[in-house]
């Protein structure tokens, strides 16, 4: 019999005789014993040798509090007693989780694709028989089965750019665009370009913080230094130009400072830059000649008033001259968020602009030894880039739920910032964007030195003490990144309304025990 034991977090599981030592999700250490001798040596893979930076890296979205949240799950279903029947599960961007019903236009598509024999015998409407079957004549051996072009099919990556073309009102080259599994692997993809030393330092890469932790892990498992500049929670965690410079500054001791990552819409934070944010750093980006990746998944996810949507690559090629020509950039788009939340069929794209054509021809030879993306995610950014338009069979339906999912995120971004503001210690920006909040907190002197004493930070604590009591599971802010001395933690505003409501509600309950628990 194994023994397994994580430590620092709120659970111990009988497996076997190997002691895992974790804290806060970080392998500290792992022995293997039986009959009382240690075997560690004996295992040619063992966290001696393994590759330290995968030890190193973490993902706070999936880390130990959700693992946690997936085991209280089963106790409920094997009949345990807790303070309440379920689990509300806001720490990830899940949409169809949290009860979003799909696209008909997307599931039907993807239903003639699968089984061909639907465009014939099915009764969907004649433009999703079309597009199936151009899908299938694009497909080798008209099948979803088929692998397909490393990058992705021709016949969807031409519909991407014209996508992109009707956003920007400027040309899109569809051999720029590169279709992916999903967004993060895009980024990836384009993150290993770094992996190099320059002038003998280690290359860098500015991340926002807090930040979406694909983007800390991805520097972590690449070697790649990160580089974080601090979002201005006071402005609506605008983007500011002087934290931008001091962050390089200090960094530049130690890293080769490359590349500039934005997310805009912003993840967790949910803040919509404007236009001329966006000008200065595109500015900022050329003087200091940094690659900018423009994370840009959000962009149907757009609610408050005043706040408008603009590509990187729209306002560089209207800043014109140097700025058009020059600035290098990677821009990200996934079927897994606006309207469509398809997380789970991993479609997405990136467009290159003004990329040295020899490094983009790399890039395309390394991800080709991945063989290809999913040609059902593949088949979903087709429907995504290339939706009915006015006068198709499909376009009411499709129009009537697209604008039904966009206005009620729109109404749940309202009502959770507005929920979180009223409480008791609580902050909240305007929600302006994206698919989440991200409240800060003040903790009791005594809940901080509780979570001293459970070797937690105060968030952690928090947000482990919230799960148990309510089965209410978010991610805390030290996951995302955040100022020293403060406090947060991400929700998302995906739960449907009714159950929003009901969690807000469970929330500031909580909130105001504990507070008198800690007072």
């Amino acid at each position: 019999m194994f023994q397994v034991k994580w430590l620092a977090t709120r659970s111990s599981r009988l497996l076997g005789s190997v002691t895992v030592a974790s804290e806060f999700g970080g392998v500290l250490s792992v022995s293997l014993e039986r009959n009382g001798v240690r075997t560690m040596a004996s295992k040619v893979l063992n966290l001696d040798n393994l590759n330290p930076n995968v030890i190193k890296l973490q993902y706070a979205v999936r880390g130990p509090l959700v693992i946690r949240a997936a085991e209280i799950e089963k106790e409920l279903q094997k009949g345990a007693q807790k303070p309440f029947k379920k689990v509300i599960r806001a720490n990830i961007g899940d949409a169809h989780a949290m009860g979003q019903t799909p696209i008909t236009f997307i599931r039907q598509v993807l239903a003639c694709v699968t089984l061909p024999d639907l465009i014939k015998t099915g009764n969907y409407p004649e433009d999703v028989k079309k597009r199936a079957t151009e899908i299938l004549n694009s497909m080798g051996g008209k099948s979803a089965g088929a692998y397909t072009m490393s990058h992705g099919i021709e016949y969807i990556r031409r519909q991407v750019a014209e996508y992109i073309e009707r956003r920007d009102g400027h040309k899109a080259n569809w051999q720029d665009v590169c279709l992916s599994g999903g967004a993060s692997n895009a980024i990836k993809n384009v993150l290993q370009l770094f992996c190099n030393k320059v002038n003998g330092k280690t290359s860098g890469v500015l991340i926002p913080i807090p930040q979406y932790p694909l983007y800390s892990a991805s520097l972590a498992e690449y070697g790649l230094g990160q580089v974080g500049y601090y979002l201005d929670e006071d402005k609506d965690w605008a983007l500011q130009i002087d934290e931008l410079e001091r962050a390089r500054k200090e960094a530049s001791s130690n890293y080769a400072v490359r590349a500039l990552v934005v997310i805009n819409p912003g993840n967790p934070t949910g803040q919509v830059l404007t236009r001329d944010n966006i000008e200065a750093i595109i500015k900022y980006a050329h003087k200091n000649k940094l690659f900018i990746f423009a994370d840009e998944v959000y962009q149907d996810n757009v609610y408050a008033k005043g706040s408008q949507f603009f590509s990187f690559k729209k306002v560089l090629r209207e800043m014109g001259g140097e700025y058009s020509s020059g600035v290098e950039l990677a821009s990200f788009m996934s079927v897994s968020k606006g309207y469509a939340g398809e997380c789970g069929l991993r479609g997405g794209w990136m467009e290159l602009v003004n990329v040295d054509p020899d490094v983009q021809a790399q890039l395309y030879k390394a991800i080709s030894a991945m063989l290809c993306p999913t040609s059902l995610g593949q088949t979903t950014v087709s429907c995504v880039a290339a939706p009915p338009v006015k006068g198709d069979p499909s376009y009411d339906q499709w129009l009537k739920e697209k604008t039904a999912v966009l206005q009620s995120l729109n109404a749940r971004a309202d009502m959770i910032a507005k929920t979180f503001n009223s409480m008791e210690g609580f902050t909240c920006n305007p929600v302006q964007g994206a698919m989440y909040a991200f409240p800060r907190f003040e903790l009791p002197q005594k809940a901080i030195d509780a979570a001293k004493a459970a070797k937690q930070p105060p968030d952690v604590f928090y947000a482990f003490k919230l799960l148990e009591e309510t089965g209410i599971c978010v991610v805390p802010g030290s996951g995302f990144g955040q100022r020293p001395g403060t406090f947060h933690f991400r929700t998302t505003i995906l739960p449907q309304p009714a159950l929003l409501q009901e969690m807000l509600e469970i929330f500031q309950q909580f909130h105001k025990k504990f507070t008198q628990q800690y007072k």
